[in-house]
């Protein structure tokens, strides 16, 4: 429509407040670091906020999924730079082929070698805050130089990768002026697997100090669970902190329909490390094969996603083996496709003392699903505050090998849709919860 020579499309854009998202892992970049900030990016426009997407040239990305350019929103303007990372170097010195995946979370398929030992040990004692970090310092000149010819009206850093923090934190002394929310995905000293970097104390206190400064100089820092929140507030010495949950996209679900099958379709989407190996699952899924023979024509176990090798030794010592089919990737509209055909979900939570706060990604997915899911982790975590609330969705500890065993008896024996509301959890109600928050700090610097 043309309203005295505007296009009012055209003014409506120029209304919106512009986000300068700083981001790692961006669209063609696949996996579960991509889908907060591409789907938040997607909704912000609705709310008056329209980002600019600061992030690295395509490279050593772990899963590639072309699918996902499609759902980058039209007003999103993507700004990508060279990056240099070290995978190369890594893969020439510890035998990889080329176009290896270099996976996180410590999955591998054998035992580390002496050089992989090495190579972790180099890693996490002077790649800090991570192997991004040699995109630290040309990020900040560039952007310098951006900022000035270009007004924003916020920042958002989004980590991990933390290097994505400590760009924002040096931007934030150069423009005091400019808003800036530390988004953690993942915590940073608290993540699950930090004890195991073989950290020298050198290491550690840097990683601390950074951590440390970050939360303290962001106007805002938000984070995805309450008990993340919790550890952020301890450790930034008691400032308030924002949990925004992740969530599921209802547009990528209009069309779901759960296939009815003759086939017991057990399936895990994503990374399966050594902390997430449940161990009497199998055993429990090998006592329903013995116990109940017809089982044995209709299981299938599928994983989806890189699998550390204590899986697949397990797998085999319960000779489940022959019934699992094993798929490294795939792009993520697939993925959700594939869920119509399944029976039951698993959500294996990391078996670490720190897993309270662990709310995979992935979960509320399953959720949008209504197929019955599985999960295994601390009874007392996030986890279970929002699957209490959940019909035909069960959290077992890892040592309740009957709990286990009689719940897929009984999804397999019974099978219902898992019935729930599960709005609250919604791409577009966290994209309205955080135009709120960019709202308010905008506001705060106006009247300062």
């Amino acid at each position: 429509m043309i309203f005295c020579g505007y296009n009012l499309k055209t003014l409506y854009r120029a209304f919106l407040k512009k986000l300068l998202l700083i981001s790692y892992y961006w669209p063609p970049a696949g996996g579960g670091g991509v889908q907060r900030w591409l789907k938040m990016s997607k909704y912000l426009p609705e709310y008056g906020w329209t980002p600019i997407v600061y992030t690295a040239q395509p490279k050593n990305f772990v899963a590639e999924d072309q699918s996902l350019v499609d759902e980058i929103h039209p007003d999103v303007q993507v700004i990508r730079t060279p990056i240099f990372e070290p995978y190369g170097i890594y893969a020439k010195f510890t035998g990889q082929k080329k176009g290896s995946s270099n996976y996180s979370g410590f999955i591998d398929n054998k035992k580390p070698s002496l050089t992989k030992k090495i190579s972790l040990f180099i890693r996490s004692n002077f790649f800090i805050p991570d192997a991004r970090k040699f995109w630290i310092k040309p990020s900040i000149k560039y952007l310098n130089k951006w900022l000035r010819e270009n007004q924003v009206d916020a920042i958002v850093s989004t980590g991990p990768p933390h290097s994505m923090h400590v760009i924002a934190l040096a931007l934030k002394k150069k423009f005091p002026h400019i808003p800036w929310v530390a988004d953690f995905r993942d915590p940073w000293t608290n993540i699950d697997f930090y004890q195991d970097l073989k950290m020298m104390p050198f290491a550690d206190r840097k990683h601390r100090r950074l951590e440390k400064q970050v939360l303290q100089t962001a106007d805002e820092v938000v984070t995805v669970t309450w008990s993340w929140s919790n550890e952020f507030k301890e450790l930034s010495g008691g400032r308030n902190i924002h949990t925004i949950l992740n969530g599921f996209d209802p547009k990528d679900f209009e069309h779901f329909k759960i296939e009815k099958t003759s086939k017991f379709i057990i399936c895990h989407l994503g990374s399966m490390n050594k902390d997430r190996n449940p161990a009497n699952l199998w055993k429990a899924i090998k006592l329903v094969l013995d116990k109940n023979p017809s089982f044995k024509n209709q299981l299938e176990i599928h994983l989806i996603g890189p699998v550390d090798h204590t899986i697949r030794q397990n797998l085999q010592t319960y000779g489940l083996e022959a019934y699992t089919n094993f798929q490294n990737f795939i792009p993520h509209k697939e993925a959700i496709q594939f869920l119509q055909k399944c029976q039951l979900l698993l959500l294996p939570i990391n078996d670490t003392p720190n897993s309270q706060g662990i709310l995979p990604g992935k979960l509320y997915e399953y959720l949008a699903t209504k197929i019955p899911i599985l999960a295994l982790g601390p009874l007392t975590g996030d986890i279970g505050t929002v699957l209490n609330e959940m019909k035909y969705c069960a959290l077992k500890s890892y040592e309740d090998l009957e709990g286990i065993e009689n719940f897929i008896y009984e999804v397999w024996n019974n099978p219902q849709e898992a019935v729930h509301d599960i709005n609250k959890y919604s791409r577009q109600t966290h994209a309205k919860d955080y135009a709120q928050l960019l709202n308010s700090m905008f506001q705060a610097k106006k009247q300062t």
